[in-house]
């Protein structure tokens, strides 16, 4: 731009256009019509030989991107565990792309690098985490898990006198990974971005609920990394960490907690359920899930704070800083301050209002569950967080209703795999669903399943 005034004029205009989209989130079809996707074909051409002027190039982002959003910002998206963003969250977000900081450590931005190191004091005791624990504020749980596996394996190969960052890992001693049959696909993908091939990975057998079963618990020792989840995908279960880690801690096995929604369970009336899990070694969680914050926010958590600042230190001669600044504790060298929203997120909510909001979302889930099966649906989970996994009475009536479920714009879920067979999963993480919303989702689904019993 040419001019302040200009500038202004652009951003004010981005503003308005913004909030008319946010004005729009409960009534706009929860996903985009054929129309509005085909429409999005404007975009296509050449780089452009001569500048096209900013006020047009947010008109066009607005008037043919905005119809081709997923409104999973609204009240009836159930596809996956995205929750929408809190008011204070986004505009935290806004003020933090206003002051364009690279928050790196405290030489690049003082108040990034205060609000992290209290949105990390918070998390760990709302969630009930070790209070030492270094956490880093990465981009997502893939990326925070990666960070807290490379930790782990650097450290049980210290234990046997390895260094790993001089000499790699050729000759380097075994490190095996123990995980659950029904292990997330982003913890696979962290380790296979590791080098942990997929055979080498030990597969620990798991109950009907997708739990690891401590009696079929594979042999560990201390050159191990046991991978439990807190949340499974699917049922929303959590391994039995009070069995499991004391197991592992007894063969001096590194544990780690895939916790990209479930931990959350922690600072809510239905903590119980991830008894135990304080006693891992790293964690990872995400706040674009059921904190409601925007996305790109997430955390690695790990109990020996040395051991993740050692493996993900990038200091510089030009750029050094203390061991726990957050680009020594997660992948990016150069990043936002994630942590804010995250900070903005909680300092609104409060212990209570965090409570609140979880424990509303598992009382929904379990209605919800209770409504289909009266409505003869085969619901084939308990429902004791907030995932209900659905299946109608045939594979081929689950298709149809989920498709038609979709085709209406009402609602939005997708679909899934659970033992061998189609599903469909519903998963309630938005600050905005009510009890309402509920009701339309059921009254939907009950409607299809008529329309498509034969």
């Amino acid at each position: 731009m040419s001019t302040a005034t200009d500038e202004r004029g652009l951003l004010a205009e981005a503003d308005r256009r913004a909030l008319s989209y946010f004005d729009g989130i409960a009534t706009r079809p929860v996903f985009p019509s054929q129309e509005a996707i085909a429409r999005l074909d404007a975009f296509n051409g050449p780089v452009p030989e001569q500048g096209v002027a900013a006020h047009e190039v947010l008109r066009r982002l607005d008037e043919i991107g905005s119809p081709a959003t997923v409104a999973s910002n609204g009240p009836r998206y159930f596809g996956f565990v995205i929750g929408a963003t809190l008011p204070a969250a986004a505009a935290a977000e806004r003020m933090v792309l206003a002051w364009d900081q690279c928050a790196s450590s405290f030489d690049n931005s003082p108040v990034a690098d205060k609000l992290e190191r209290i949105a990390g004091r918070w998390v760990k005791e709302l969630l009930g985490l070790p209070p030492n624990s270094a956490v880093g504020f990465g981009t997502s749980a893939t990326a925070c898990t990666l960070a807290c596996l490379s930790a782990a394996r650097r450290a049980l190969l210290a234990r046997k006198g390895w260094n790993f960052d001089e000499d790699g890992l050729a000759g380097a001693p075994l490190v095996r990974v123990v995980i659950s049959a029904t292990c997330h696909i982003t913890v696979k993908k962290a380790l296979r971005i590791l080098g942990f091939g997929t055979k080498q990975l030990i597969v620990a057998p798991t109950d009907p609920q997708g739990r690891v079963d401590p009696r079929q618990l594979p042999e560990l020792d201390d050159m191990c990394i046991l991978c439990l989840q807190a949340g499974e995908v699917n049922t929303g279960e959590f391994d039995p960490f009070a069995e499991l880690i004391p197991q592992a801690k007894a063969a001096d096995a590194w544990v780690h907690i895939d916790g990209a929604f479930g931990l959350w369970a922690r600072a809510s009336s239905s903590a119980h359920l991830a008894a135990g899990v304080e006693l891992a070694d790293s964690w990872t969680t995400d706040g674009h899930k059921w904190l409601n914050t925007p996305y790109d926010g997430a955390m690695a958590i790990c109990r020996d704070a040395t051991a993740l600042a050692g493996a993900m230190n990038s200091d510089a001669v030009y750029a050094t800083a203390s061991r726990d600044a957050q680009k020594n504790l997660n992948l990016e060298f150069s990043r936002r301050a994630r942590g804010i929203p995250i900070w903005a997120a909680l300092s609104t909510l409060g212990r209570d209002g965090l409570r609140e909001m979880i424990d509303r979302h598992i009382r929904q889930a379990g209605h919800l569950a209770a409504r289909l099966r009266e409505a003869g649906f085969q619901v084939l989970n308990r429902a004791v967080l907030n995932q209900v996994l659905v299946r109608a009475d045939s594979d081929e009536q689950t298709l149809a209703i989920r498709l038609a479920a979709q085709n209406s714009g009402q609602v939005w879920f997708g679909p899934t795999v659970w033992q061998d067979r189609p599903a469909f999963r519903l998963s309630i993480s938005s600050w905005r669903t009510t009890d309402a919303d509920i009701e339309r989702l059921i009254e939907l689904l009950i409607e299809l399943k008529r329309q498509t019993t034969r």
